[in-house]
C-alpha cells in the first residue's frame, strides 16, 4: 500500500451513517463516555451488537467524587464479538500508523483532543482541550482527510482539525507524552449472534450482579453533596460543568445504557425493570438541570429516588438472570 493511498474500514460515509440505537436522539443520554461510544459504534458498524457487553453499566459505584467510568470488560468483548483490542505502542507519526493498521482490517482507539473534533461545536471544539477517544474509519494520508467514530456517529476530519487531532505537528522527542492508543482487531473469532448471544451475556449479567457495589451508590453521592455543593454553587460554571459530568450524567448514561441493555435482553418480559432504570436516567438528567443553574437547592430527595429506582431494578435482575 502507498503512504498516502486512501483507505477505509468498513466503506462507510459519514453523511449517510447510521448509529447504533444508543446514539438516537431520542435516548435520554445519546452519548455516554468517550470510550463506550467509540466502541459502541466500532462494534455496530463491524455488525456486532454491543449491548451483549454493556453489563458494565450495572456496575457503576460512587467512588468518593465521581461515579464510575464504566467500559465493557474487553475479555467479554473478545469472547462474544470475536473482537480483541489489546495496547499498542503509538512510535510513529498517528497517520502513517492509521493507514497500515485500516489496510488490513483493523483500526486504532486513541486519546486524542476534543480542541480538533468538530462533532463537539458548541462544547469543546475550538474552545478548550479535553481528552476524548476516537477510532478511525477512513484515512487519507496524502490529501489529510479521515473519517472518525466519536461521540454519537462518525464524522469526517481534515485540515487544521486533521493535523491536531492527529498530532501531525508534534515534533519528534516533543515533551509532551504520546496519546493511548489500543489495537483493535475483528479477527479474535467469530462472534455470536441470536440466542447464542444472549445467552452469553445473560452469564455476563450474573457476573455483574455478584460484583455490585455492596452499599448503594446513590446514598454516597448524596452524602458527598452535603458537603460539595455549596462550594459547587458558589464556584464557576466551569468546575460545575466538569462536577456534572462526573457525577449526575456518569450516572445517569449508565442507568440509560442499562435500561437498553434489559430491553435488549428480554423485551417486553422486563418492560418494568427498563422503566425504572429509564427514571433513574431522567431523574439524572433534572439532577444536571440544576446542577448547570448553579443555586441553591437540595438534591437529596432526587439522589434518593435515583437510588430507589435503581436499586428496586437491581433486584428484578437478580430473578430475570436467575
Amino acid at each position: 500500500m502507498a503512504a498516502t493511498a486512501p483507505v477505509s474500514l468498513f466503506g462507510l460515509d459519514p453523511s449517510t451513517y447510521d448509529p447504533h440505537l444508543l446514539h438516537r436522539p431520542s435516548q435520554a443520554y445519546p452519548e455516554t463516555n468517550c470510550y463506550v461510544d467509540v466502541l459502541v459504534e466500532l462494534l455496530h458498524a463491524s455488525g456486532r451488537e454491543p449491548l451483549a457487553v454493556m453489563s458494565c453499566a450495572l456496575l457503576v459505584d460512587f467512588e468518593g467524587d465521581q461515579f464510575t467510568f464504566f467500559k465493557p470488560d474487553l475479555e467479554a468483548v473478545r469472547r462474544l464479538l470475536g473482537v480483541e483490542i489489546h495496547e499498542m505502542q503509538p512510535y510513529r507519526p498517528l497517520p502513517k500508523q492509521f493507514a497500515e493498521q485500516l489496510a488490513v482490517g483493523r483500526t486504532l482507539i486513541v486519546e486524542s483532543d476534543s480542541w480538533y473534533l468538530p462533532d463537539t461545536a458548541g462544547t469543546s471544539y475550538g474552545r478548550e482541550h479535553v481528552k476524548s477517544s476516537i477510532a478511525l474509519e477512513a484515512i487519507d494520508v496524502g490529501a489529510e482527510r479521515a473519517n472518525y467514530f466519536h461521540n454519537g456517529g462518525m464524522f469526517a476530519l481534515e485540515g487544521d482539525d486533521y493535523r491536531g487531532a492527529l498530532r501531525v505537528d508534534v515534533p519528534p522527542g516533543d515533551a509532551s507524552l504520546p496519546p493511548y492508543t489500543e489495537l483493535v482487531r475483528f479477527d479474535a473469532g467469530a462472534p455470536l449472534h441470536g440466542e447464542s448471544l444472549r445467552q452469553e451475556s445473560v452469564l455476563l449479567l450474573r457476573d455483574a450482579l455478584a460484583r455490585r457495589p455492596a452499599a448503594d451508590p446513590f446514598a454516597g453521592f448524596a452524602d458527598r453533596l452535603e458537603t460539595d455543593l455549596p462550594a459547587l454553587v458558589a464556584g464557576d460554571a466551569e468546575h460545575m460543568t466538569a462536577h456534572v459530568f462526573a457525577t449526575a450524567r456518569m450516572a445517569g448514561a449508565a442507568a440509560a445504557v442499562a435500561a437498553a441493555y434489559v430491553e435488549w435482553l428480554w423485551g417486553a418480559a422486563a418492560a418494568d425493570t427498563t422503566q425504572k432504570l429509564q427514571r433513574v436516567a431522567s431523574v439524572c438528567k433534572t439532577l444536571s438541570f440544576k446542577f448547570a443553574r448553579r443555586r441553591a437547592f437540595d438534591p437529596r430527595p432526587l439522589v434518593e429516588e435515583a437510588g430507589q429506582n435503581w436499586a428496586a431494578a437491581l433486584a428484578d435482575l437478580d430473578g430475570l438472570a436467575g
